[in-house]
């Protein structure tokens, strides 16, 4: 099985070919290059380095966000333009959930916790970078998500979080040293803070796609956290 994965939620975006949830090829986009203007050549050129065509794609797969809002919905409109043309599925996943697999698949920790073994899986805690000195974050034990995504200044949203931990995602950065003398050794910072992502969108996206989820294009929701800055503003409300 053949998946053609894209992330655009963040500033540097990825996309990634796997075969059987073998990565084949992945590259990084230039952040430097707006989304819209990179993506045909951008995903032209991975399929070349991967040594296949679109024909041979047998499903497609999106990082759902949260992030960028303008990325976000670029990202999903060109998987699905695709999907919707070759007639193939198209797989969402989050960027959360993503950043939390790539930080346990290279910890070589436990996936997911057993019951009452808290101390068996790493806890992970994903920020990404929302903009106004605001993350995105969520809290995993390995890859289980505790909870719902929150939104919020990174003092607020890490009140209260159980450590030790691994934090991974583009918002850490910002927070670096405020997660430094807050928690000490207790917060392990991974590196890289910000690793693609397609290559673990695509893996994801094949496990799924084995057990029988074969999602239509149609099929995919934006996942947002918080509403864009345009329905805010047409209710003459400031961005939250």
């Amino acid at each position: 099985m053949l998946v053609l994965a894209l992330d655009t939620t963040t500033r540097t975006g990825s996309c990634a070919i796997a075969r059987d949830g073998a990565v084949l090829a992945e590259a990084v986009s230039d952040p430097a290059a707006p989304h819209a203007r990179m993506l045909p050549t951008f995903l032209g050129t991975l399929l070349t380095s991967g040594g296949v065509t679109l024909a041979d794609v047998d499903a497609f797969a999106v990082a759902t966000g949260p992030g960028s809002f303008t990325g976000l919905r670029i990202g999903i409109a060109t998987m699905q333009g695709l999907a919707f043309a070759s007639g193939r599925p198209l797989v969402g996943v989050s960027t959360l959930d993503a950043l939390a697999h790539a930080a346990v698949g290279s910890l070589g920790v436990e996936a997911v916790r057993p019951e009452g073994d808290a101390d068996l899986a790493a806890r992970v805690v994903t920020l990404v970078d929302a903009w106004r000195g605001e993350v995105y974050c969520a809290v995993y034990d390995g890859t289980v998500a505790r909870g719902d995504a929150a939104v919020g200044r990174p003092d607020v949203v890490l009140a209260g979080i159980d450590l030790p931990a691994t934090f991974i995602g583009d918002g850490v950065a910002a927070s670096a040293e405020r997660l430094r003398a807050a928690f000490g050794a207790r917060a392990t910072l991974h590196d890289p803070l910000a690793p693609p992502l397609a290559g673990t969108i695509a893996r994801l996206a094949t496990a799924r796609l084995l057990a029988g989820d074969a999602p239509p294009p149609g099929d995919i929701r934006p996942l947002y956290v918080r509403r864009p800055d345009v329905e805010l503003t047409r209710e003459g409300r400031p961005g939250a």
